[in-house]
């Protein structure tokens, strides 16, 4: 029996015949994909980043050798995703770099962390006109044109006495009460590794590529202002419990698998929302996604975001669910790329209907597979 849908798109009504030829559309997701991509080798980010460590260190010899004290000394390492090479091209423009100082002294000389916090502070102030001590970083924003270009944190490390390589991470600001001026145990470079050695090769590229799209549909449909957002290294973690390649096998002897990036989507998106569970979270009962850190401090990523916040959370997953879902009923490219990149994006590629019209691929038979 022959069933037929209707898609209707700015381009024209298309008609779907049930066993049609689903909608490639991989090399979509993979040109969408180069367009936001962050290199880590960025030479602009690269320069800037120098610029100002070999300033930091510079200003902290002159302020401690004015007063006469040893300068502290320190190495630095990249972290976050501009580490990891999960880096995406911000929409506001306002490009992110963390950066570690791991400071060669013993956390219980200094017990309140602010104070080498405010080493930092100081020798980088003046830099720009906007620097200042967060609770989880120093920050210095760059801007031109009064508008945010890039702005560098700076996570301050420190070790204890025991002669271990476990960092602490200087947590509080200079007006924080006592008890959230704390070390806290931190191992960066462990989830930095954990992430690289998930998956290999081709997988993890795939991996890699879902991830950028995640941060980008949730820098599309969030506000970036307070917790509304669900941040960065959530979605990464989360990718690395519950992410798994989709590819199918087209040549055997050469062992050779052509990915599907939509259905490696649909299958971590469908895995967050059925990963909510009801947990006591600011005083009352509520459903969250909870993503713990697999390294210290073993933290839920998502803990700032309210009960609220947390509910929109998941009614956006459900909305891209449910577009995922829908492309399974699309024949045409050029329909699909128009109703994914209202989830993505003016940046998502839209084919016109010439270009498709005659190049449509061999539907997808997905063999899931995980490193």
């Amino acid at each position: 029996r022959l069933v037929v849908f209707f898609v209707f798109t700015r381009h024209q009504y298309k008609p779907y015949l049930s066993g049609e030829t689903m909608a490639d559309v991989q090399k979509y997701f993979e040109d969408f994909h180069d367009t936001i991509k962050l290199n880590s080798e960025n030479e602009v980010l690269r320069e800037k980043r120098d610029i100002i460590l070999k300033k930091l260190r510079k200003r902290l010899k002159e302020i401690f050798e004015e007063k006469e004290e040893t300068p502290p000394t320190f190495t630095h390492f990249n972290k976050g995703s501009y580490a990891m090479y999960l880096g995406t091209v911000p929409i506001s423009g306002d490009y992110d770099i963390d950066i570690g100082l791991e400071f060669d002294i013993n956390k219980n000389d200094y017990p309140d962390p602010v104070v080498v916090k405010q080493w930092v502070y100081d020798a980088l102030y003046g830099h720009t006109d906007d620097v200042k001590i967060k609770q989880p970083c120093v920050t210095v924003q760059y801007h031109t044109n009064e508008e945010p270009v890039y702005h560098v944190d700076f996570a301050v490390y420190s070790h204890d006495s025991t002669g271990s390589d476990d960092l602490f991470l200087a947590r509080g600001k200079p007006y924080s009460s006592l008890e959230f001026r704390v070390w806290e145990p931190d191992d960066p470079k462990g989830l930095m590794e954990l992430v690289a050695n998930r998956f290999q090769n081709d997988d993890r590229k795939q991996f890699r590529r879902v991830i950028r799209y995640l941060k980008r549909w949730k820098d599309v449909k969030f506000s970036s202002e307070g917790n509304a957002a669900p941040i960065g290294i959530g979605m990464t973690v989360a990718g690395y419990y519950w992410f798994k390649p989709q590819k199918t096998l087209i040549d055997v002897t050469a062992n050779k698998y052509k990915y599907n990036d939509l259905q490696a989507l649909k299958w971590f998106v469908n895995q967050m929302i059925n990963r909510f569970t009801h947990v006591y979270h600011n005083d009352e009962w509520a459903e969250r996604l909870v993503v713990e850190l697999p390294v210290q401090s073993f933290s839920d990523l998502f803990s700032k975001m309210s009960n609220v916040q947390m509910i929109d959370f998941k009614e956006r997953l459900r909305k891209l669910q449910n577009v995922l879902d829908e492309m399974e009923q699309l024949a045409d490219p050029a329909s699909a790329c128009e109703i994914l990149s209202s989830q993505f994006g003016e940046d998502f590629p839209i084919p016109e209907l010439s270009e498709t019209a005659t190049s449509k691929g061999p539907a997808f038979i997905s063999s899931s597979t995980s490193a």
